[in-house]
């Protein structure tokens, strides 16, 4: 069986940057499972394992623009250091939440410190990134109805309800 649109998969890999580290990894852990279709990974990622079977193994090249988008340098801003209200010590790395316009929640790193200002970036820590996959895959199966309706897998590796 091939990996087409509601195909539950599952695979290995080792996602590596353009200067070779390692950022992510399923070594000896249970394979990555997903939705084919779903928007459950990367687009890149999703479009180079459309048509591969169990067995097959690939490198996948993934340019910023088809994984993690590139920097939006309007998800980067100054904040006043008096808008931390609670938080006694903040240092570059540090994440939080931040409120937006409409009502919802955005993660945010902080990237710079000053006595009166914070910079905190919007942008996921992967953008603008180009990124490279080593992929295995381990299992191709059609996923269940109760799957496609959730829009995502069930069980190791996917979702646990």
């Amino acid at each position: 069986m091939t990996i087409k649109e509601n195909s539950a998969v599952s695979f290995h890999y080792t996602l590596t940057d353009d200067d070779g580290q390692t950022l992510d990894s399923s070594a000896g852990k249970d394979p990555l499972a997903y939705l084919h279709g779903a928007g459950n990974i990367i687009p890149g990622l999703e479009s180079a394992l459309a048509g591969k079977k169990v067995g097959d193994a690939m490198t996948v090249a993934v340019k910023a623009v088809e994984g993690y988008g590139e920097v939006q340098k309007e998800l980067i801003q100054e904040v006043p250091r008096e808008s931390f209200q609670g938080v006694d010590s903040i240092e570059v790395g540090m994440q939080f939440e931040a409120q937006t316009g409409q009502g919802g929640n955005v993660p945010v790193t902080v990237t710079e410190v000053t006595d009166t200002i914070v910079t905190v970036d919007g942008n996921h820590p992967l953008a603008g990134k180009n990124l490279t996959f080593e992929v295995s895959i381990e299992e191709v199966r059609d996923a269940t109805e109760e799957e496609q309706a959730h829009g995502h897998v069930h069980g190791v590796g996917g979702h646990q309800h």
